[in-house]
């Protein structure tokens, strides 16, 4: 039995017209020219040098986006994350750690929750195993980090592009399909900050088949790289694009996705050849309880989910963990390698 669909919200509504325009978009306008007009009077107390950022001892690289919700900041993260690790260096992540309990400093280890450490931080410290402290207050977490893992070289913090406390020697800025929206600030659109030509120390990177503003950047390519068992995933073991293609020929599968934008996930699945029915949640789902009906026959989620529920509450459900790689491409890693050089002038040397 498959589930209902889920109507759409006043915020489905409203999401919907962050990219097109419409009445109620419209009708916020005034709300983001109050939100436009905070942010200059905060940009003002920068310049004048009434706020400021704080220092820390070793660079950071932060991932963000001027567009809200489900860019692609954590797979851009992980790629990231890869390419500095094969560099030699030493990294550390720090993030805020959304729809966590609590706002206090917390690092993140293989016995966090997602409740403890926020869905995407927890994931990221599973994927790849650095360490990770979130925090409201990024600094806050940076230096928690750097007091317990004094080699770190690096820190990358997953989002926190506009909590300007936070020193930054270089950003990433993501895009997806959905480019700058309908070209409006909160809460009439996406954008969180009005749009700005990059400055040399930001890189433009798309988590998109093709780039979806007029800003240079980066055009990467994601795929799914495979499926694996729910305890197998919990354990640590990699996706395996053959169990991926096996469930091609499995009847009844339910797709499940809690994350900003579900149909991505669906669309994907459907490009390999997974014939699902499709469970879309709202962003950071926490699964409890389970969404899915108890007959069902199997199901297939994405990591994001996959890290607030371990194999124990799945019940007797067979539970398949599809994961994504995302790939930036080889100019990315040239553009990296040159940033690298002036981060690090004393040790790094380009091929």
């Amino acid at each position: 039995m498959s589930p209902s669909p889920r109507k759409p919200t006043l915020t489905d509504r409203l999401q919907a017209q962050w990219l097109t325009g419409g009445p109620l978009s419209a009708a916020l306008l005034p709300l983001s020219w109050l939100y436009r007009g905070l942010l200059a009077v905060r940009t003002l107390a920068y310049r004048l040098g009434l706020k400021h950022a704080e220092t820390l001892p070793v660079p950071v690289i932060v991932v963000g986006n001027w567009i809200v919700g489900g860019a692609g900041k954590t797979p851009t993260t992980l790629a990231l994350l890869t390419l500095l690790r094969a560099r030699g260096l030493k990294v550390g992540v720090i993030s805020r750690g959304y729809g966590r309990d609590g706002d206090g400093v917390h690092h993140v280890t293989r016995h966090s929750t997602a409740r403890d450490a926020g869905d995407e931080p927890l994931l990221i410290h599973l994927r790849s195993g650095v360490p990770v402290v979130v925090g409201r207050d990024r600094v806050a977490a940076a230096r928690a980090l750097l007091a317990v893992h004094a080699d770190i070289d690096l820190l990358v913090s997953d989002d926190g592009l506009q909590h300007w406390r936070l020193p930054r020697r270089l950003s990433l800025l993501v895009f997806d399909e959905r480019g700058l929206g309908n070209g409006r600030l909160l809460p009439a659109g996406p954008l969180r900050q009005p749009p700005a030509t990059p400055t040399a120390h930001e890189l433009v990177v798309y988590n998109a088949p093709h780039a979806s503003t007029p800003l240079d950047g980066f055009v990467g390519a994601r795929r799914l790289a495979g499926a694996v068992p729910l305890a197998d995933w919990w354990a640590g073991a990699p996706a395996d694009l053959q169990v991926l293609d096996t469930l091609r020929a499995r009847p009844g599968l339910l797709a499940v996705a809690g994350i900003a934008r579900p149909q991505r996930f669906f669309d994907m699945l459907a490009a390999c050849g997974l014939r699902t029915d499709t469970l879309p949640l709202p962003d950071h789902a926490d699964l409890t309880p389970l969404p899915w009906p108890a007959d069902a026959a199997g199901v297939v989620l994405t990591e994001k989910d996959a890290v607030k529920l371990p194999p124990e509450r799945a019940g007797t459900t067979p539970v398949w963990v599809v994961t994504l790689d995302f790939d930036p491409g080889a100019a990315f890693e040239a553009a990296l390698d040159a940033q690298l050089q002036r981060l690090f002038p004393s040790r790094w040397t380009q091929d």
